[in-house]
C-alpha cells in the first residue's frame, strides 16, 4: 500500500487484516494461496461470513446495507482480503448489478433483489456478449417481444462466467428491431431456472469451465424484471460497463500476486543465489512494482470521482488496460520463477488432495493454469483494443 494512512486507517488496516486471519476457513485460504481452483461453495461461504461482519457490501451505501466506506478503506480492505487468502467476492451482483438496481431500479426490485445479493441467496451472471456482439455489443440479436405481462426472450449469450453456477442472469436484449443499434435495447433480470434456458460449458486453456454459453428459447420474463425504461438499456449497460471495468483493474489482485511472485522468487535458485538476486529479474520486478503504484493512484482518482457523485466515464477503459496487462506480466513472471515445476501443466494438481501438487515438494504446477486463465483478462469486460479506441475518441478526440 502506498499510501500515506491516517491513525484511523492504520487502526482499520489492522483489524481487517485480524479479521482475515482469524476467519477465513483454512481450506479456501490454502485453495486461494496455491492458485488451485476455488468452488462455488467457498465463495458463497466466505460471502456470507462477510455479511454477518456487515462487510458484504464495500461499496454500498449504508441505506441499502452496505458499509458506506469511502474509496480508502475500500481499498485497504480489498488489500489485506486478498493477500491474507481470501477469494474475490463475486463482482456480478455486488458490483454490477446491485450499483444498477440502486440507480434505475424500481423499489420493488430494490427491496427484493438487493438483500438477496448481499447474503447471496442470488448468484447472478452478465447475458451481455453474443456469438456476434462481443465488444461491439450494440450488434446484439437477443429479441425481447412483449406478450401480455412477459417479455419472450430467444437468442444466445456467450463466455458467460459462471453462468453454470447462477441462478439470476441480468441480460440485454433487443426489444425494437427497426431502431438504431445502440436504441431499442433493454435491460431485464432473468430466473435461469425458466424453462428455456441452457447452459452449456466452454473449456478454456486452463482446463476449466467457469465460462459458458446460454441459450434462450422462447423464454418468459415478467414485465416488471425490466429495470429502467423499454428500448432505454444502452444507458444503463454503459453505467454498469464503467464498473465492470473499474473491477477489472484488479488492484488487490495484483498486490496478491505481487507477493506471491516476491516470495517465490526468494525461494528459487539460479546459479546458487535466490532467483530475487539475479540483476535482470530484479530489475524486471522493480519495474512492475512500479506499475502498480501509479496504477493504485490512477484507480484511487477514479473512485474519487465516484465518490464525488460524478460518473465514470472512458477512464474506466485506462485502468481496464493496465489492469489487465499489470496481472498478465505478473503471472508471466511467475511461470518464469516456477520453471520445470509449472511445466507440464498437471489439470489434476488443481486440487487440494492431489499428489500432482505437490510434486518435488513445490505447489508451483499451478501457476500455469493462473497464466492460461489471465489471458482472457484482456478481452473481457471489453477487448484492450476497443478500449484504445474508446480512449482515442472520448479523451484524446481523435
Amino acid at each position: 500500500m502506498y499510501l500515506r494512512e491516517n491513525p484511523e486507517e492504520i487502526a482499520f488496516r489492522t483489524e481487517v487484516r485480524n479479521f482475515v486471519q482469524c476467519e477465513l476457513p483454512t481450506d479456501i485460504r490454502d485453495r486461494v494461496l496455491n492458485f488451485l481452483r476455488v468452488e462455488r461453495e467457498d465463495y458463497v461461504r466466505w460471502q456470507r461470513i462477510l455479511h454477518a461482519k456487515s462487510w458484504g457490501a464495500p461499496a454500498w451505501p449504508q441505506a441499502y446495507g452496505g458499509t458506506g466506506w469511502n474509496a480508502t478503506w475500500r481499498t485497504i480492505f480489498e488489500e489485506e482480503c486478498f493477500t491474507g487468502g481470501a477469494p474475490r467476492q463475486i463482482p456480478f451482483g455486488l458490483s454490477m448489478c446491485a450499483p444498477v438496481l440502486m440507480a434505475f431500479g424500481t423499489d420493488a426490485q430494490k427491496a427484493r433483489y438487493l438483500p438477496r445479493i448481499i447474503s447471496m441467496a442470488d448468484w447472478w451472471c452478465q447475458g451481455y456478449s453474443e456469438p456476434g456482439a462481443g465488444s461491439d455489443l450494440a450488434a446484439l440479436k437477443t429479441r425481447a417481444e412483449r406478450r401480455g405481462d412477459y417479455y419472450v426472450v430467444s437468442g444466445q449469450k456467450t463466455w458467460t462466467t459462471y453462468a453454470h453456477w447462477a441462478n439470476m442472469m441480468f441480460l440485454l436484449a433487443r426489444t425494437d428491431s427497426e431502431a438504431k443499434p445502440q436504441a431499442g435495447i433493454s435491460f431485464l433480470l432473468l430466473d435461469m431456472k425458466t424453462p428455456g434456458v441452457t447452459v452449456r460449458p466452454i473449456t478454456t486453456l486452463d482446463q476449466g469451465h467457469d465460462i459458458n454459453e446460454v441459450f434462450l428459447d422462447e423464454v418468459k420474463v415478467p414485465v416488471e424484471n425490466l429495470v429502467g425504461e423499454e428500448n432505454k438499456g444502452w444507458a444503463i449497460a454503459k453505467y454498469l460497463l464503467g464498473h465492470e471495468r473499474t473491477n477489472i483493474a484488479g488492484i488487490g489482485m495484483c498486490r496478491r500476486l505481487m507477493r506471491r511472485l516476491k516470495e517465490i522468487a526468494r525461494s528459487e535458485q539460479k546459479r546458487g543465489r535466490p532467483l530475487i538476486e539475479d540483476p535482470y529479474f530484479r530489475q524486471r520486478i522493480t519495474k512492475l512494482d512500479m506499475d502498480l503504484m501509479c496504477h493504485e493512484w490512477s484507480l484511487m482518482r477514479l473512485i474519487s470521482l465516484e465518490s464525488g457523485n460524478k460518473a465514470i466515464g472512458p477512464e474506466a477503459s485506462v485502468l481496464k488496460i493496465r489492469g489487465s496487462e499489470i496481472q498478465q506480466h505478473l503471472t508471466e513472471l511467475l511461470m518464469e520463477c516456477a520453471g520445470p515445476y509449472a511445466v507440464p501443466f498437471v489439470p489434476a494438481a488443481l486440487e487440494l488432495d492431489s499428489t500432482a501438487a505437490t510434486a518435488g515438494g513445490k505447489l508451483l504446477n499451478p501457476l500455469a493454469a493462473q497464466y492460461f486463465d489471465m489471458h482472457k483478462i484482456s478481452i473481457y469486460g471489453g477487448a484492450n483494443e476497443i478500449q484504445k479506441n474508446i480512449i482515442a475518441k472520448a479523451i484524446i478526440g481523435l
